[in-house]
C-alpha cells in the first residue's frame, strides 16, 4: 500500500504569524494533529504539531503571544505519494516524529500520520489473525 492510499488530503495550512492558540483552535476544529506552516518569505514549508504546542505550554509560554514560526520544525522530512507505507513508517521511526508532509511536484498535497498507517495496516492484520487455519 502506498502513502497516497493512506494520507489525509485535508491539509491545514497556516502562516508563521499565527499564534499558538489560533493554530490549536484551527487544528482542533479540523480534527488534525499537525498544520503545514507556509512561509514564502522565510523558511518555506514547515510543520507545527500538537506536540510543539504542548511543549510550549509546558514551558509556561503564552499561547496568545507565541507565534507558529518560533515552534515550527523546518528541517522537515517529506514523503512522496509513491512511497510505500513501510518507507513512511521507517522515516517516522528514524526521525522520531508522527507526521509526514506529502509533496507532489513540490507542493503539499497531504499529510500521512502514524494513525493513518495503522488504519491501513490494522484491518489487513485483523483478517490474518482471524483467518481459518
Amino acid at each position: 500500500m502506498l502513502v497516497r492510499d493512506a494520507m489525509s488530503t485535508v491539509v491545514l495550512t497556516i502562516g508563521p504569524a499565527h499564534t499558538l492558540r489560533q493554530a490549536a483552535a484551527l487544528m482542533s476544529a479540523r480534527r488534525v494533529g499537525a498544520a503545514v506552516v507556509h512561509d514564502p518569505d522565510g523558511t518555506g514549508i514547515g510543520i507545527l504539531t500538537e506536540r510543539d504546542i504542548l511543549n510550549s505550554l509546558g514551558l509556561g509560554q503564552d499561547p496568545d503571544t507565541e507565534r507558529a514560526h518560533a515552534h515550527t520544525t523546518t528541517d522537515v522530512v517529506f514523503a512522496i505519494p509513491d512511497w510505500t507505507l513501510e518507507e513512511a513508517a521507517v522515516a517516522m521511526s528514524h526521525g522520531g516524529f508522527r507526521h509526514l508532509i506529502v509533496l507532489d511536484r513540490g507542493e503539499p498535497t497531504g499529510i500521512v500520520s502514524v494513525r493513518d498507517i495503522i488504519r491501513c495496516w490494522a484491518p489487513r492484520r485483523q483478517r490474518a489473525l482471524h483467518a481459518p487455519a
